[in-house]
Order: structure tokens, then sequence, then C-alpha cells
């Protein structure tokens, strides 16, 4: 996809730190961020992928770092904090987007312990565990953006499975609770809540037919796109959202207005 990416002054030479960044809408917010002048941090498990994107971020003449981490591990994500720290500066923009997966659609009564345990912990645990971690520092120099990762499934009824819809729900509280919390010390919180995004993986498990009658299900007519959640968080990643903590925006093409 082509777009045309817009120009935020004042991210040039912040340090990002974007988690679930090595894939999807992680990575294209990355890319989006560096070519905003942003020094980001790459997070993601797989070192493979990460460094992938940070050698294209490169290529393009942007500052970036990989650091592996899993944010699931409050000790993992401190030495990504510290190592951040130590080659970067303090951290003014954290996108905590790392999430995903969970059982298949199913019966509440048929999900088992550990398929439960795993999507709350990879969803809401993570992202509480990410902030716990970076917002000390954040309130000590009174300024940050934060901009957290829920799902339509997190704001309606959908036919995602109860488990990753119950711990997106808890990311949209989350994230207007800690905003609330530290919107005094000049620390701003966002929520963004996708619907029907064409990563690589839904690319490659829909076929075109498929696609074609999801994205006749929106009002505006097409699925949305990694870069379509890059540019709104690029948004709110900067000053031009100054006035702005609390919110979740859904990306949602129009099929969720509330």
């Amino acid at each position: 996809m082509t777009i045309n990416i817009p120009t935020y002054p004042d991210l040039a030479g912040k340090v990002a730190v974007v988690t679930g960044g090595s894939g999807g809408i992680g990575a294209a917010t990355c890319r989006l961020l560096a070519a905003n002048g942003a020094r980001v941090a790459v997070n993601g498990r797989d070192e493979a992928r990460v460094r992938a994107v940070v050698d294209e971020i490169r290529s393009r003449s942007g500052q970036a770092i990989g650091v592996a981490a899993d944010v699931t591990d409050f000790a993992a994500i401190e030495r990504m904090r510290e190592r951040v720290e130590h080659e970067l500066s303090p951290v003014e923009v954290l996108v905590a987007f790392a999430g995903g997966g969970g059982p298949p659609p199913g019966p509440t009564a048929q999900i088992t312990e550990a398929e439960w345990h795993s999507a709350i912990d990879g969803n809401l645990t993570s992202t509480f565990l990410t902030l716990k971690s970076f917002l000390p520092a954040m309130i000590e120099r009174g300024s940050g953006s934060i901009i957290t990762m829920a799902s339509s499934a997190g704001r309606v009824l959908t036919r995602a499975p109860t488990a990753y819809a119950a711990a997106k729900a808890g990311v949209v509280m989350l994230s207007r609770k800690v905003a609330d919390e530290v919107g005094a010390h000049g620390v701003r919180v966002n929520c963004l809540a996708p619907d029907s995004i064409l990563t690589e993986r839904i690319q490659n498990l829909m076929t075109e037919d498929q696609k074609q009658q999801r994205a006749a299900s929106f009002p505006l007519g097409r699925m949305g796109t990694p870069e379509d959640v890059a540019l709104a968080t690029l948004f709110l990643s900067s000053e031009s959202s100054s006035w702005l903590t609390g919110l979740t925006l859904d990306m949602a093409g129009g099929r969720i207005m509330l």
C-alpha cells in the first residue's frame, strides 16, 4: 500500500518503543515512526523478524534497534527498557501492541484454563507489565505518550473467542484507568481498537472471495490495513493529540460507531 506519510515535527529525535513491532500493525507503526525521525526500538519474540524490520528502517535512513523480549515476562521487559535507555535514551513514546492469538471461537464452557490464561496473559497482562515498567520514568519526567492495542472484540459482541474478547475489553479499561491516574503527571494514554485488518496472517488465511465479502460489510467498502492503524498511532504519539487521553479509537471502517 502506497501512502502519504504525514509529518509530525515533534516526533523527530524522540525514542519510541513498539512491542509487537516485528510484523503487521506493529511493523507498519515502526516504519512510520522512523519516517518521522523517531528513534525506534522494535520489540518482538522472533529475533529474525525483529532484525528484518530494523534492517528495512535503516535501509531508508531511519534509526532503529531491535530488542527481542517476551512481554509476558516482567524481568524481560525491564531488561528491554534498560537496554533502550542505555543505547538511545529514556522512552517518550510507548506503543504497547503485542498480543493476539488465543483459542479458536467456541463455547465458553469448553475453554481450558491454559487457553484462558494464554489469552489473558498474552493481551492484557502483557500490556499491564509493559506499562508498569515504562510509566515510572515518564511520570518522573512529566511527559510521555502511550498507545495500547485493544480490538473490536473488546468493544462490541463479535464471533471472537471469549477469552480474547475479555482480554481486549480489559485493555480498554486498563488504558482509561491509567490515563486518569497519570494525566496530572503529563502522561497521556490512548487505545486503538481495530477490526479486520489485512495483516500478513489474515492475507494468508482468507480467500479473495472472503476478503471481498468482508470488505462489503464496512460502510467505507474495504478492510483496514496495518498502515491505517499506524497512521492513527502516529497522530496519538505526537503533540498534535496533546489534549487527548483516555480515548479508545475504533479503527473499524464505520462498522462500529460509539
